[in-house]
């Protein structure tokens, strides 16, 4: 059986760095990670995520690294010996006992080097040299040319992490290091060289398609690979000198494994083996959790234009999704625990989809293994994001390699339903100005997401669809960013106009789109000590990446909310507006659900502290919009929509079920008064379908648009709408009482509304910054109670619920008083 040594310990960071006389010459090094972690925690550099200590951490990406050490394993003429690096970040030259046997160009693929003939029996030097990121860039540069890139640096001409070096959500902390484990593999006979492993469902049997690669040593004999899944076991010989087999295993009426908002996920552990045929010996193994489901890209012409659905076991589906972006600047830092609270908040929030962005990296085993166990469902990007790139030598050959990599490594998993080509690339060559300055007939990308990905995809992994951008609108005759065809990103709503635009817009599949607003007051307070914190004060300041992101911060209040004069009213207002431009959005694309089949909001995670269109901000805190999207996203909706120059109420239903309950409404004052009502005895609303209501003119008509709001209930479900943006609305000072009670957890904070209280939250960070709460944005009408839920080991009581600071409300910002 083939045996793996982890080579974890021992390590050390030779610091001997021109103009740094004061860096001691070597420091323990930890594996994974990187140079800027081990700096970190010799206390040799401040921590880059506070104030703006960035800057100062610069010279690090500029740098050569070498790290070192020392393992005992003495040579067996009768074993291979291998060792193996599952990432190395980036450019890297490796040596062992003073003879280089291999450099590396790619931060996203394994590399493995046959060392037998180099060990020693004792005291074997492992040395990898790491070569600064810049200055490679600079030399592929000279060898390319210059090809446009939308963000800072190289990161397009090499096959690392483009948002190593900065984006407008993140800083510039250009890593280098042993990011993922290395060991050394010992092994006789012959090895899995490779394991194509892919699930689907075939009428009501699962299928399981196994094709596997075996590297031998020396006259290795007959091998017998062995599959077992589900109590069914199949073999097949691989007869001495062939090393590929193909065969499918078929389980009677498995299970189906679904997303989380329709069923169950049942996983099922596939085993392969490979042993020798003449001694039975077991030679090496693959284990993984299968799950059975079928998926297609439903792309049909149709009335509208081309769809863009996902049909995940025959039934077409809405995604409520969000962008996924690296957790972490320094990714080895994210452990599998952090993977699983993330993908559990994102849950949580009633998302069903998680976007890898190609920006960003393929992200380790973890975090697919989470969200197959929980139901969440997986849209990865190719690595290519917001940048032209070339398509020659070397980067061709790395782009291959990375590509059967991880495309072997992540197929086996149900939840993940799609590789897309690229992120914006395409729009970016038609769009943002890059034809002139790509000289005729150089590259610039197309061939990887026409000719090269596809092509891999159906190679290896023909049961998974494959598309080739986002935007993208399925050809190339089609400007790449339309509404009616393939996937949209809209982003003049935040950089240009209003989000009440957002209406203009009915996609068929909307994979991007977002609103600004800084983290939660504690990770403010935690990463930045300007005195006193203000928006434009030092720190806070620099912990905004995007150009003009203040000014557009601002902008967009505009005809909503008045602009804020205290930091406490900028940092409340911002976020609300953030809360509530996506609220509005997703409502209207879901009401729109028989065109509009996605709804993917950028973004759903931070890799640090920062201002950005993140709903959990990098502590892990819930800002308003993890909110806001808990309620957009719930599988059962109640929006109130302009149709047809008047206004209905629409159902939304998600669920497996048909909904159907009394709907009723009244069209208020904003003291409580009623104007109008109406009762409808039931509307129906079928499951996986927006049914409209069409409201009563003289609830549809207001007679005082500043003082009046809608209100329509469907069961638990309650839907509010206002004549007017509050900037013109007479919201009364908030008046309430407030009760604390202590719960196992923490304590329950009871509201009873004496006015109107429009979008209540609770701000737990401010009163505990470990504290949750459980909702926000909560409107009360005059005597009505909302209790909010925190959980915390603090003391709280009455006192310290603060209205204006803990306790907040659109009535703060805009009251007459």
């Amino acid at each position: 059986m083939i045996s793996k040594t982890d080579l974890h310990t021992g390590w050390t960071l030779n610091c001997n760095v021109a103009g740094k006389p004061d860096l001691p010459k070597t420091v323990p090094a930890h594996v994974p990670g990187c140079v800027h972690l081990d700096l970190l925690a010799s206390r040799l550099i401040p921590d880059p995520y506070v104030d703006v200590n960035e800057i100062t951490n610069d010279w690090i990406g500029r740098e050569d690294w070498i790290y070192h050490c020392r393992f005992d394993a003495s040579p067996d003429a009768d074993l291979v010996q291998e060792l193996v690096f599952d990432g190395l970040d980036t450019v890297a030259t490796i040596s062992l006992n003073g003879e280089e046997i291999g450099q590396t160009f790619n931060m996203h693929r394994t590399y493995r080097f046959d060392v037998s003939d180099r060990l020693k029996a004792e005291g074997n030097e492992l040395v990898v040299t790491f070569r600064s990121a810049y200055a490679y860039g600079a030399e592929m540069e000279a060898h390319y040319g210059y090809r446009p890139n939308n963000y800072p640096g190289p990161g397009n001409l090499m096959r690392k992490m483009a948002c190593n070096f900065g984006w407008d959500w993140g800083p510039t902390l250009v890593t280098a290091g042993i990011w993922k484990p290395v060991r050394l593999e010992r092994w006789a006979k012959a090895r899995l060289a490779e394991a194509l492993v892919s699930a689907t469902l075939a009428g009501g049997d699962g299928l399981v398609t196994v094709r596997a690669k075996i590297a031998r040593a020396g006259d290795a004999g007959d091998c017998r690979i062995t599959a077992s899944i589900g109590g069914v076991t199949h073999s097949e010989i691989v007869k001495a000198g062939s090393d590929e087999v193909s065969f499918q295993v078929r389980v009677p009426s498995p299970q189906i494994w679904w997303p989380h908002h329709l069923g169950a996920q049942p996983l099922y552990p596939l085993r392969v083996e490979l042993r020798e045929c003449e001694s039975d010996e077991l030679l090496d193994e693959y284990v993984k959790q299968i799950g059975f489901r079928s998926v297609r890209l439903d792309t049909s012409a149709d009335e509208h234009g081309s769809a863009f659905t996902f049909v995940i076991n025959d039934v077409p589906l809405f995604l409520c999704g969000a962008n996924w972006i690296p957790d972490d600047c320094f990714p080895s830092r994210v452990t599998a625990e952090r993977y699983a609270s993330r993908i559990d908040e994102a849950k949580a929030a009633n998302i069903n989809l998680l976007r890898v962005w190609g920006g960003g990296i393929f992200e380790r085993d973890e975090f697919y293994e989470e969200c197959d166990r929980v139901g969440m469902l997986v849209w990865q990007d190719f690595l290519f994001a917001c940048a032209s790139y070339p398509e020659e030598e070397p980067l061709r050959g790395e782009v291959e390699a990375e590509v059967r990599d991880n495309v072997a490594r992540l197929m086996p998993h149900p939840s993940l339903i799609v590789w897309n080509g690229n992120n914006e690339n395409i729009w970016g060559f038609d769009e943002w100005g890059w034809r002139p300055i790509i000289k005729e007939g150089e590259s610039w990308g197309l061939g990887y997401y026409l000719d090269i990905l596809p092509r891999l995809c159906a190679e290896l992994d023909p049961e998974r669809p494959y598309y080739p951008g986002s935007p993208y609108s399925g050809t190339m005759e089609i400007e790449p960013n339309a509404d009616a065809h393939g996937c949209k990103h809209i982003w003049d709503v935040w950089n240009d106009v209003g989000y009440e635009v957002y209406r203009n817009y009915i996609p068929r599949f909307c994979s991007e789109f977002g609103w600004q607003a800084p983290p939660n007051w504690a990770t403010l307070e935690e990463s930045v000590h300007d005195a006193p914190l203000t928006p434009i004060s030092n720190g806070v300041f620099h912990h905004q990446k995007a150009t003009q992101g203040n000014d557009k911060l601002i902008r967009g209040l505009a005809g909503h909310l008045p602009e804020p004069q205290t930091m406490n009213d900028w940092h409340f207002a911002t976020q609300l507006n953030q809360a509530r431009a996506i609220r509005f959005a997703v409502e209207h694309m879901r009401s729109h659900r028989d065109i509009c089949k996605g709804a993917v909001v950028w973004q759903f995670n931070d890799c640090w502290p920062v201002t950005s269109w993140a709903a959990l901000d990098s502590s892990g805190r819930r800002k308003p919009l993890w909110y806001a999207m808990q309620h957009a996203f719930d599988p059962r909706l109640l929006t109130i929509q302009p149709r047809e120059g008047g206004l209905a109420a629409v159902a939304v239903n998600e669920r497996t079920l048909f909904w159907r309950a009394k709907i009723s409404g009244k069209r208020l004052r904003l003291d409580g008064t009623v104007l109008a009502e109406f009762e409808f005895w039931r509307l129906l609303c079928d499951r996986f379908e927006a049914k409209a209501f069409t409201l009563p003119e003289d609830i549809a008509t207001a007679d005082d648009p500043n003082n009046e709001v809608i209100v329509v209930d469907m069961l638990d479900r309650r839907a509010f709408h206002y004549f007017v943006e509050d900037i013109d609305l007479k919201l009364p000072k908030p008046e309430m009482r407030i009760e604390v009670s202590k719960r196992e957890s923490g304590y329950a904070v009871a509201v009873t509304a004496e006015s109107l209280l429009k979008d209540l939250c609770l701000m737990a960070d401010r009163l505990d910054p470990d504290a949750v709460v459980d909702t926000m944005l909560i409107t009360l009408l005059p005597g009505e109670t909302h209790v909010f839920e925190v959980e915390t080991q603090a003391a709280i009581g009455v006192a310290d619920i603060v209205v204006g600071t803990v306790l907040r409300s659109a009535n703060d910002l805009v009251s007459a008083g």
